[in-house]
């Protein structure tokens, strides 16, 4: 995992229960409903991002239609999956829909084929003939996640994983931003274990490679 922020197993939701929390929502308690913006606003924009081309209005427009009908569709929530499953299968359907009508990205659930399956995670310049590294990897210090925790590596993450495609963009900041489970990840986003497991090693990738390259640059 190259970063983690919060565990959403602690947040106010986690904390308060599914069940509990949904009776408060519809008894229309305010407070309720903002914690529960306050926790997946953000997630739920860069989800959306992941299948309509990061267009700021539509990305916008698709999010608060989520929130609208989470809040008339409550009543029907049955608890088969998590709150945050269900409310993001709403925002996926609907960027899906979104998506479809305009034309701006394939959704993650018609992948069929990894679309990357045949190019190689690393650059083959890497390596030698026999395989072996041409230059090691760059130490990260002994403690490589404290280093990542420093504003300049994340600001260089952030940039790196803004630069990814969609997909793997998608998969990257819900496992390692945001924290969630693989099983999260796929329920939501209804991709296969294998197509999760390319995508965010793809991406896991191309994002050290950037910080490799940070490092290296700071060293010489």
């Amino acid at each position: 995992m190259l970063v983690t922020s919060r565990d959403p197993c602690v947040t106010p939701v986690g904390m308060a229960g599914d069940s509990e929390l949904v009776a408060r929502l519809l008894d229309g308690d305010d407070a309720a409903f903002a914690t529960l913006v306050d926790t997946y606003h953000s997630t739920m924009k860069r989800v959306a991002a992941g299948y309509l081309g990061g267009a700021p209005t539509a990305v916008d427009e698709v999010v608060q239609e989520t929130w609208m009908a989470v809040l008339k569709s409550l009543d029907r929530f049955e608890g088969r999956s998590s709150l945050k499953t269900w409310i993001f299968r709403i925002l996926a359907n609907r960027a899906i829909t979104r998506a479809k009508r305009e034309r701006r990205s394939v959704p993650m659930s018609a992948m069929g084929t990894l679309e990357e399956a045949d190019q190689p995670a690393l650059d083959p310049s890497l390596f030698d003939g026999s395989g072996m590294w041409t230059t090691p990897p760059v130490s990260w210090g002994t403690d490589p996640d404290r280093a990542l925790m420093d504003g300049e590596i994340r600001r260089l993450v952030d940039e790196a994983v803004a630069t990814l495609p969609d997909r793997q963009r998608t998969v990257i900041t819900l496992r390692d931003l945001e924290g969630w489970s693989s099983t999260d990840v796929r329920n939501v986003l209804e991709i296969s274990e294998t197509n999760q497991r390319v995508l965010l090693h793809r991406a896991r990738s191309k994002v050290r490679a950037a910080l490799e390259s940070y490092y290296r640059g700071r060293d010489d």
